[in-house]
């Protein structure tokens, strides 16, 4: 077999197996359901972080940042 034949094919082998792994991925992917996109307002908290007590006091005795929406 002539050199040239041989990466054509070599060439088209890996092509097709990059298509199916792309496919593979993209289907996977799609099964994890809707993209919601992210909230747009800083102080929104989601669910499972409303339980923990996150105050403006509390983070100043912790940490020396302040967040601008978190100043007294």
């Amino acid at each position: 077999m002539e050199r040239s034949k041989l990466v054509a094919y070599l060439t088209g082998a890996i092509s097709i197996i990059l298509a199916i792994a792309y496919l593979l991925l993209v289907s996977l992917l799609d099964l994890r359901g809707e993209m919601i996109p992210a909230p747009q307002d800083p102080l929104m908290i989601p669910s499972g972080i409303k339980s923990l007590s996150l105050t403006a006091e509390n983070l100043h005795s912790q940490t020396a940042f302040t967040a601008p929406f978190l100043s007294p």
